[in-house]
């Protein structure tokens, strides 16, 4: 039996999404692009890319019934980490351009135009991370690659014991917003781990350590 563990990428149409194949494997991960259920459902971990808008993210992952596969591995304390708009669909709902969108639901809060004089973010920044973070263990003061207009701006979810409050790591441009979470078995980025060198390869080694953990 394997020690590596296997990490699905969801393949539900969105975008290029082959550089977080390539940057999983370089941090230690056995990844595989798939859409089959059976596989998403068994594997270690689940990554779920998104590149666009929000609505049209979401409206592909509910054809691929991928919301579903979220939902069940979540359900059964099953490690899913998104990334970019696939970070920004968790939350319930998304306005872009005046265009209202429900999200998958999995956090309270939504996603809106970020306060800033110059839209994309786009390029390297700095985070402020959780403490006690996972994903940031030993890169808390890297700089990560962020291309965004839209994120979430406010975290709204109560937690009460015994469940552990939520990470939230924070990035500022222009004002606030979150760059990270971790809660519970369900972690996001808004920055790709994939653009972002060698720290962004030890985020993803990070993510993976805890699989192996589980």
């Amino acid at each position: 039996m394997s020690s590596t563990p296997v990490v699905a990428v969801l393949d539900y149409g969105s975008g290029n999404v082959h550089s977080a194949v390539k940057a999983l494997i370089a941090a230690g991960a056995d990844a595989r692009l798939t859409a089959d259920r059976g596989e998403i459902l068994d594997a270690d971990g689940l990554v779920v890319p998104g590149v666009g808008a929000f609505r049209a993210v979401a409206d592909a992952l509910r054809e691929s019934r991928g919301d579903e596969l979220i939902d069940r591995r979540l359900a059964g304390g099953r490690p899913v980490l998104g990334i970019c708009v696939g970070m920004q669909v968790l939350f319930e709902r998304g306005v872009e351009r005046g265009v209202d969108t429900e999200g998958l639901g999995e956090w309270p809060g939504t996603v809106t135009e970020l306060d800033a004089p110059v839209l994309p973010h786009m390029g390297w920044n700095t985070v402020d991370a959780a403490p006690g973070s996972r994903l940031f263990e030993g890169i808390e003061q890297e700089r990560f690659y962020f291309v965004h207009s839209f994120g979430a701006q406010h975290w709204t979810l109560e937690t009460q014991h015994p469940f552990p409050a939520p990470r939230l790591t924070w990035c500022t441009y222009g004002a606030p917003f979150l760059a990270a979470v971790e809660n519970g078995p369900l972690s996001a980025t808004q920055f790709h781990p994939e653009k972002s060198g060698t720290a962004g390869i030890r985020l993803l080694a990070n993510w993976i350590g805890t699989l192996r953990a589980d």
